[in-house]
């Protein structure tokens, strides 16, 4: 399977310049392919009987060698991948607005977006990398060994720029402790297992929210564009990093634990998006970052021999006694303990929903009439 690999370069001045440049020349194609895509939807909407042809990534390209870079002498200073993977990019996203997947593409901005695309001659070492034009950049960890790269994606953070690309890896079957577990994800709690283990979120944005909001008071009395805004923004921008790689790392860690040391593992398939239009929850569920977990513990499933199982939205994990089954009407978000009027039993309301999806794996396999025997049979089929 392919896993994505991202570590932090170590660039030089000149090389900082000419990251900025092909970053520069990868937004600039992006911005003038959607702006020549929406004209052309534009006239196929008010004149329906002589509509245009909807470009591709090579009429686009082959528009941009004719139109732009004789008038931009600067698109020659950078290799041509990165104008090139830019309307690649921008095609494929035309093409899932088209299929209903997402939205329209945007405008990208300088301070917010700076990535380029690069392929052809591409050697790595032992801690550099040899980028075309580039030259050999230096990184901050040792880069994988005997790996050949068709392409590699350039990024900048705040004022770092990081290196990512695919390498190929061998699922590692591990031997685990627990055949099925619950999992139930909560704001108090990030995550509360079917076996009693708790673990809490970082909730580094709520931490961290003082700082960040003086931080953003301080840039409003600054001048535009000057240099000191220009230091203030970097100093936001940094924290808001510092942010998301805390957020990051505790998923990392969580999810490994889960996919190396489970053979089942059971969640629920949350309504992220419902979620976040709450106004009074929004800022907490987006500090967990459900989505990102469910995304960590799919490819680390695959990668450490595990199996994940979504349980359907509408299951009622928290409203079901995991004793008797009962299953209440109503339930308020300010009930923190479960207690069930018809066998008395009294629990934490995570732990019994965790308790609820653990059993839903084999209440669903003995409502088929199959053993044990007969599940270890059909998944080596």
């Amino acid at each position: 399977m392919l896993l994505g690999f991202q570590t932090e370069l170590h660039p030089n001045k000149q090389q900082k310049t000419l990251l900025a440049k092909h970053a520069g020349v990868a937004r600039h194609a992006w911005n003038w392919g959607l702006w020549l895509t929406r004209n052309i939807l534009n006239h196929n909407h008010h004149n329906p009987d002589s509509k245009l042809k909807f470009p591709t990534a090579i009429d686009l390209h082959k528009l941009l060698v004719a139109m732009v870079k004789p008038k931009n002498c600067w698109y020659y200073e950078v290799s041509k991948c990165a104008p090139q993977y830019a309307l690649r990019y921008l095609s494929l996203a035309w093409k899932r607005c088209f299929n209903k997947v997402s939205g329209q593409p945007k405008f990208k901005k300088k301070a917010r977006d700076n990535s380029f695309t690069l392929d052809g001659s591409i050697t790595v070492g032992f801690n550099r990398i040899k980028l075309p034009r580039i030259g050999w950049i230096k990184t901050y960890e040792i880069l994988p060994g005997n790996v050949t790269l068709s392409s590699v994606t350039i990024s900048k953070t705040a004022d770092k720029w990081f290196v990512s690309f695919k390498v190929e890896a061998i699922p590692q079957i591990t031997e685990k402790s627990v055949d099925v577990v619950g999992v139930d994800l909560g704001v108090k709690t990030l995550a509360t297992l079917s076996t009693g283990e708790v673990f809490d979120g970082a909730k580094p944005y709520k931490k961290l929210e003082s700082k960040l909001s003086r931080l953003q008071y301080l840039s409003r009395h600054k001048t535009k564009f000057s240099n000191n805004w220009k230091k203030a923004q970097l100093k936001i921008a940094t924290l808001h990093n510092r942010i998301a790689n805390i957020r990051k790392d505790t998923l990392h860690k969580l999810t490994t634990y889960l996919a190396k040391n489970h053979s089942q593992i059971v969640i629920e398939d949350l309504n992220v998006s419902g979620m976040m239009a709450n106004h009074k929850l929004a800022a907490a569920v987006g500090d967990m970052g459900f989505y990102e977990f469910r995304r960590q513990l799919e490819y680390k499933c695959e990668l450490y021999g595990s199996s994940l199982i979504i349980v359907d939205r509408w299951f009622p994990s928290s409203k079901t006694c995991s004793r008797c089954g009962t299953v209440k009407e109503s339930l308020s978000l300010s009930e923190r303990v479960f207690n069930c009027e018809h066998c008395n039993f009294s629990c934490d309301r995570d732990l019994n929903a965790a308790l609820n999806l653990a059993m839903a794996v084999s209440s669903t396999v003995t409502a088929c009439g199959l053993d044990n025997a007969d599940v270890a049979r059909l998944k080596q089929e």
